[in-house]
């Protein structure tokens, strides 16, 4: 038996208040707060329970996951699609996401696997256009213009497709729900819906979802945590470059980072983004060091520029792109206290080219011999990789994989690495000028 109970949900945020109020605390929108019935479930002490088994007696099937055919994408999700999955696909409008599902449709629909794509915003003449201009031509790749859940779970029982794709979950909706489409509440019971028709049919569901002005998925908070991989397509729209990454993922890790260059015939996987990244780099320019960034299993080489005048406008300026700002003016005090550099009065800008984020900290000590390099109008040799993190004392710190970042380095061309004392041990064998430091002080004498 089950008792319904009410509860006041607010349509923008999906808060939750203990009764009706006119503004929503959470949000602040007004008159957004509906009232619900929601199902109480009591246990049933005479139902059936489900088969308790031993972990290691639960059988594991090898060939549960779906190969889409594309490098990138597989080791972003850690292999490729698993069966009875359902992922949550976010990234700005026009970034390119309905363009890469329909390359990995055509793929997968190539190999053999039956796809069912079903669309609330684009027609289906629309879609052919663009499977035209993608060159995708696959007999098993199916499109519905439908957004009524209901349908698509018929659909899925009827033709057991392999993949699924329903663009977008916000234009989705169940006849059973009373709001509009959009709606907090009809967002969350059509991925719920969804959710079980991916369970109990073992077919992979993906979910195409808006995002925020401030970058995160719209709808509720529960929706992240009711999928089971949330995939994010990262990239500046004035750049061709983009980024898929992975914010959650059950079935494998989240460090991986899949690179693709946006051109006429869709999104083209890069599989060496160092030739991307430092293929227009002027190396005879101060202020411009290359350095490492490790992002799972693949080391990326960045080109970092940084650009140091006298300020002559008021308050000096901090401005960054791809790096964080925080860090930036740590960097600067330690770079004036432990190193005797005065940058008070001076207007620093940092650029990390080609638009990818650097967030971990192997890269702090290429960024202070940027900032110096372009303090003293000095070049940095071109064939010199720096690596290390920058403590509050002026030290320099080890970071983590460094014989991978080296190995890399050497196959790109780099014959002189700078990096913390005590990562050079080992190394010998590379044949290659490995110039180990212990604080940023030594790492500005030997590197000018």
């Amino acid at each position: 038996m089950a008792k319904s109970k009410t509860v006041y949900v607010c349509d923008d945020c999906g808060a939750e208040h203990p009764k009706w109020v006119g503004r929503c605390g959470s949000c602040g929108a007004w008159e957004t707060v509906k009232e619900f019935k929601q199902s109480k479930l009591k246990v049933s002490r005479s139902g059936q329970r489900a088969e308790l088994k031993p972990l290691d007696k639960i059988t594991r099937d090898a060939e549960n996951r779906i190969k889409t055919s594309q490098s990138e994408f597989d080791s972003v999700v850690g292999g490729g699609l698993v069966k009875g999955s359902i992922i949550l696909f976010g990234g700005q409008p026009g970034i390119g996401k309905s363009t890469l599902l329909l390359q990995l449709s055509g793929l997968m629909a190539a190999a053999g696997h039956p796809i069912l794509y079903f669309s609330g915003e684009e027609s289906g003449e629309q879609l052919a256009m663009r499977a035209d201009r993608l060159g995708v031509k696959a007999e098993k790749l199916m499109f519905a213009n439908d957004s009524v859940v209901e349908n698509i779970a018929r659909s899925i029982n009827e033709l057991k497709p392999a993949v699924v794709i329903v663009d977008s979950i916000q234009t989705a909706y169940s006849e059973a729900g009373e709001n509009l489409p959009g709606s907090i509440s009809q967002v969350r019971e059509s991925a719920a819906l969804l959710l079980r028709v991916a369970k109990e049919m073992n077919v992979c569901i993906i979910l195409v979802g808006h995002i925020t002005k401030d970058g995160y998925l719209a709808g509720p908070k529960m929706l992240e945590h009711l999928v089971d991989t949330v995939l994010y397509l990262e990239g500046d729209r004035q750049s061709q470059v983009r980024l898929l990454r992975a914010a959650k993922n059950r079935f494998g890790s989240t460090s991986e980072l899949g690179v693709y260059e946006m051109a006429r015939e869709g999104l083209i996987p890069v599989e060496n983004p160092a030739k991307l990244f430092l293929s227009q780099r002027h190396s005879d320019v101060s202020g411009t060091v290359v350095v490492t960034s490790q992002e799972g299993s693949r080391t990326f080489f960045l080109e970092v520029q940084a650009l140091v005048a006298s300020a002559s406008y008021g308050n000096p300026q901090r401005n960054v792109t791809g790096f964080d700002l925080r860090r930036l003016q740590m960097l600067l005090a330690v770079l004036e206290r432990r190193a005797g550099f005065q940058l008070g009065t001076q207007d620093v800008f940092i650029n990390v080219v080609s638009g990818l984020k650097i967030a971990e900290p192997a890269a702090d000590l290429g960024v202070a011999i940027a900032i110096i390099s372009s303090l003293k109008n000095r070049v940095v040799d071109a064939g010199a990789l720096i690596i290390g993190e920058v403590g509050l004392g002026g030290e320099v710190r080890n970071v983590g994989q460094i014989r991978r970042r080296v190995e890399e380095a050497k196959k790109l061309g780099f014959n002189r690495i700078i990096l913390p004392h005590g990562e050079h041990k080992g190394l010998a064998d590379l044949g290659l000028a490995i110039v180990p430091v212990r604080s940023l002080s030594a790492a500005v004498d030997e590197v000018f």
